[in-house]
Formats: C-alpha cells, structure tokens, sequence
C-alpha cells in the first residue's frame, strides 16, 4: 500500500493560518476554534470578537476548480432565495469563496440541529417537501463545471484506481477485480431498465448526518457533493431497513415530496444500482485520501484483509439485489 505522506497541505492549516485566514477575509476571530466533523475538507467553528460564531470551510486542495465551487455556491443560494432551509456561503466583499495562503475557503453562518427521525412518517413527507423544491429549483438550469454521477467516474475509474495503486491484499485482488466487475454489470442492467431518465442539480449527499432539524423542521446542509444526476440519489439514503419498511418510508417521502415535483417512477430501478456504485466509489475515496493523515487515524482498518472480504461479500450482496424487483411507489 503506498506510503502516508505526513506533508500533505491540510498539515500546514494551522490554528494560526485559520485565524489568518479569516483576518484577511475582514473577520476578526476571539481565539476559539472547534474542529467540526469533516474528512474531505476542514471545518472549523471560530469564535468571533463581535456577533456569534461562524464555521468557516477550507476545501481540500486541488478537488474542484474555482468555477464549481462557485457553481455549488450559486446553487444553494438560488434555494436560499426561495426560502428553502438551506445554509449558503456568505458574501463577504463582493463573494463567497476566498483564498489565503494557498488555501480555498468559505463563511457559513452557524446552525444547530439534531439528526431527524425518519421512523417518523411526518418527518419524512415534511422532508419529502423540501427535497421536492430542491429538485425543482435543481431543474431550472443545468451545471456546467461541476460532474454528473454516472457509472463511469463512479464506479469503473475507481475500480481501476484501486487495481493501479495496490490497495488491495494480493490473496483478494483478483476477487475483488471480478465481483466488483460483476456487480457493474448489474449497475449497467438496472440503468437499462430504468431507461432515459432526467439528470438535474442534486444535493448529491443526501443523508441524515446533513439533515439537522429543529423545531421548524429540516435544514439540508453541506452540498460539496453537489453534481448532476436523476432525483432518486437525493431520496434512496434515507431509506433504511428491510424492504417493506423501506417501502413505507419511500411513500411518505414522495406524499410530500410530488406536493412539489413529479417522481419519476422507473428511478426506483436506480436504488440498488446507486448503492452499489457508492460502495465503490466510497472505498477508493478512502484510498485517495490516505496520503492525508486523517484518514490512516480515522481508518485503521482500511488496509486489512477483513476490510476487503467485507467490500466483496458487499457486492455480492448487491449483484443479488439489483436482480430483484424494485420498491413500489
């Protein structure tokens, strides 16, 4: 497995160059910094000598270009604009993005909130609403710098990442090659079955740790992920459990959310074929990210034997999936 790179850029985001990035962006911090929870990039909540806090976004590095951060940026404001609770970057100076020292970065007000429960039915069509007039707003233009989810970047090129950077055990490379060659196979069947569906701008994250709720409902945060994509991706991660189980959530999220936007109902062939390509694509994100330290310390486990019998019988799991019939809505 290739060597951690202790060098990596976010080792240089010191306390000191955070502070100083916000000094430059005209914020003055008090001192305080909270690391929030964040792998891909870094999250910070800062302390501010005059007004709450704020939590201030880096992007990791070389990710995306300016112009899709930006994109993302004008996205959630055109759903903040409409009164849809969701959390834009700040305009400070004439933009939202900034730069200091090398670094990327982005001011978001701070919102609170726990995690919603989805076992409850009026949580789910009050969500169903929201993401309706997401996918609806999401439709009036498309993006042009930012990617479409597709079978390719999310499931053939990170196969091929991990057979070309030996992340995976000699005795299970061979293995993981077939069954992960297999289960695309199955991913190509269910996108033939679903037939031509429409592509609009998507959350792309969709799940409940970006979901906080208060009193006054949701609020749908952290659209890094953002990109372009049929509408099921923003409504199969909240799902859980076993089929009927799953059947019931999936119509209390489509009670409110066709209030707002028709679903297209061949997209449920799509469920288990986007799960599939996110365990592939989940993994080789793990590999990419391995030169940064936080990722060998948060995933010990990544580069065990176990881990990748897990990933293939995983698969497994899913080729046999794909093949049943899906949810009915």
């Amino acid at each position: 497995m290739p060597s951690m790179d202790t060098q990596h850029p976010f080792s240089l985001l010191t306390p000191d160059v955070v502070l100083d990035a916000l000094d430059s962006a005209g914020l003055a911090g008090d001192g305080r910094l909270l690391a929030l929870n964040s792998y891909e990039n870094r999250v910070y909540q800062a302390g501010m000598e005059d007004g709450p806090p704020l939590v201030v976004k880096f992007y990791r590095p070389a990710r995306w270009t300016e112009d899709a951060i930006l994109e993302e940026h004008e996205f959630v404001a055109m759903l903040s604009a409409r009164e849809i609770p969701v959390v834009p970057a700040n305009l400070i100076n004439g933009t939202t993005l900034h730069e200091f020292n090398g670094f990327r970065f982005s001011v978001f007000n701070k919102h609170g909130g726990r995690a919603p429960e989805l076992d409850r039915p009026d949580t789910l069509e009050w969500m169903g609403r929201f993401l309706g007039r997401i996918h609806a707003v999401g439709a009036l233009k498309t993006y042009v710098h930012r990617p479409t989810l597709d079978i390719d970047s999310f499931g053939v090129e990170p196969v091929e990442y991990l057979m070309a950077n030996d992340f995976i055990s000699p005795a299970l490379r061979e293995v993981y090659r077939g069954v992960a060659a297999h289960a695309l196979d199955g991913v190509r069947r269910c996108f033939d079955r679903a037939g031509e569906v429409k592509s609009l701008r998507l959350h792309g994250d969709c799940h409940v740790g970006n979901v906080l709720w208060t009193d006054d409902g949701p609020h749908f945060v952290d659209f890094d992920d953002s990109r372009a994509g049929p509408a099921i991706q923003d409504l199969w991660m909240l799902l859980s459990g076993e089929r009927a189980e799953q059947t019931r959530q999936f119509g209390d999220l489509l009670a409110g959310y066709e209030d707002f936007y028709d679903f297209n109902p061949r997209e449920v062939h799509l469920i288990e074929a986007l799960r599939t390509l996110r365990l592939i694509h989940y993994a080789a994100w793990i590999a990419r990210r391995w030169d940064d330290a936080a990722f060998p310390a948060a995933f010990p486990w990544f580069n065990t034997e176990r881990y990748w019998q897990d990933r293939i019988l995983e698969l497994r799991e899913q080729i046999a999936l794909m093949d049943e019939a899906p949810l009915h809505c």
